[in-house]
């Protein structure tokens, strides 16, 4: 563990880091997050970020989008046939749950 790691580490931590129980995929050694972003104490090595095009979140061609998508097909339908008013909102809480999810997807660009 070098000094300048030590000394990183400890002004994260002052800044309100948080260290990880899960070690370092690399050393084995002890994490420290902030903001998203970990840094290993002992060999100074972030794990790789792996990025997900942004077409493969929001697109509906993906499984999720496409199972979403259908789900949201079936409960309108449903919705639209149901005369029992118990059962017009819990088919409405379940699309906003889906309307929700989709939406998550969306913003994690």
């Amino acid at each position: 563990m070098t000094e300048d790691l030590t000394k990183k580490a400890a002004e994260m931590l002052l800044k309100g880091a948080t260290l990880l129980s899960e070690p370092c995929p690399y050393c084995k050694g002890v994490r420290v997050m902030k903001e998203g972003q970990a840094l290993c104490i002992s060999c100074g090595r972030q794990p790789e970020k792996k990025d997900i095009p942004i077409n493969e979140i929001n697109n509906e061609s993906t499984p999720l989008g496409k199972t979403l998508e259908k789900k949201l097909e079936l409960l309108s339908r449903e919705l639209e046939e149901e005369k029992d008013h118990q059962k017009q909102q819990n088919i409405l809480k379940t699309i906003n749950s889906l309307l929700e999810t989709i939406e998550k997807m969306k913003g994690k660009q």
